[in-house]
């Protein structure tokens, strides 16, 4: 059984402050960080487009990245599954709002999309997006398969990381990159006054008023399945982000309740991912670490 918790690796500052509430208040958790050997993995944003927790998954796929091409374009493949091998790129229909730093996204899975909406906004632009030469196709309400008239390489990073970040760092300014910038602009001006939009906003819901592209690789490059018995339990992840370490805490508590101890007697491997880095254990120890556990904020707390 895999385990992976993201927002559970706080920076060393705030860890200090966190490790005694963690000990407490989520002890099967702690006898397991006990347990295992540590290995950590940086995955710096500037090098992998991504979050952790995704550049986990990928790599747990055995995803080879082609020639210049960033771990994130894996995405499109690892979130649309099928049989063609032909390069996945996906847009996701996001909120982009002004920001301090220019300009700030929601993505699609904070802003409960219908299919019915997705189906309406598909449509009020089918002119638009016939004319761009670019093909668009609903996979799910929140997210359009796109399909360019001749291959194209750029490199994208994913929403999930330009949510926490600014989307002045990652939007494409490649000249490739043109025909879609010019799509987007033409959309974000269609839905500007769209009637979904006006009935979202009366229902006190953010407009969806853009996509964002990413993905790019082929499926062939995914090598092996995900593990089994995967449990992803993201619980802390919003909560670090926001460093609300109150909710941290409270909702760790949570965690343990309904989610660790219940497994207590299991013998997991946990990968726990912090804002540039995942650290990965294997509790299956032997007599001795189990009579003589590590000590885990030793590790935990200075990183």
């Amino acid at each position: 059984m895999h385990i992976v918790i993201p927002g559970a690796l706080p920076e060393p500052e705030v860890a200090a402050e966190l490790a005694p509430h963690l000990a407490q208040r989520a002890p099967t958790l702690a006898r397991w960080l006990g347990l295992g050997t540590p290995r950590s993995t940086a995955c710096p944003a500037a090098d992998t487009w991504c979050t952790p927790l995704e550049h986990w998954l990928l790599q747990a796929r055995g995803f080879a990245p082609a020639q210049e091409e960033h771990i994130s374009a894996g995405l499109g493949p690892l979130r649309l599954p099928g049989a063609d091998d032909e390069p996945v790129w996906l847009a996701e229909l996001i909120h982009m709002a002004p920001s301090r730093d220019g300009a700030a996204l929601l993505p699609s899975d904070t802003l409960a999309i219908t299919a019915e909406q997705s189906a309406a906004l598909l449509e009020s632009a089918r002119e638009l997006i016939e004319d761009s030469g670019i093909t668009l196709t609903p996979d799910t309400p929140e997210t359009w398969r796109v399909h360019w008239p001749e291959p194209i390489r750029l490199a994208c990073a994913s929403p999930a990381l330009v949510a926490v970040s600014a989307v002045n760092d990652w939007w494409p300014q490649d000249a490739a990159a043109r025909p879609w910038r010019r799509l987007v602009n033409g959309l974000q001006m269609a839905w500007y006054e769209h009637p979904v939009n006006q009935q979202r906003l009366q229902d006190g819901l953010a407009p969806i008023n853009s996509l964002w592209l990413y993905g790019g690789a082929r499926r062939s490059q995914l090598s092996r399945p995900l593990p089994d018995d995967l449990r992803i339990e993201t619980a802390l992840q919003a909560h670090a982000a926001a460093q609300d370490w109150g909710g941290w805490i409270e909702a760790l508590a949570g965690l343990e309740q309904h989610g660790f101890a219940p497994l207590a007697d299991a013998t997991p491997t946990v990968v726990l991912t912090g804002r540039e880095q995942t650290v990965e254990l294997d509790t299956r120890a032997g007599w001795l670490r189990r009579l003589r556990p590590l000590d885990w904020r030793r590790w935990w707390c200075n990183r």
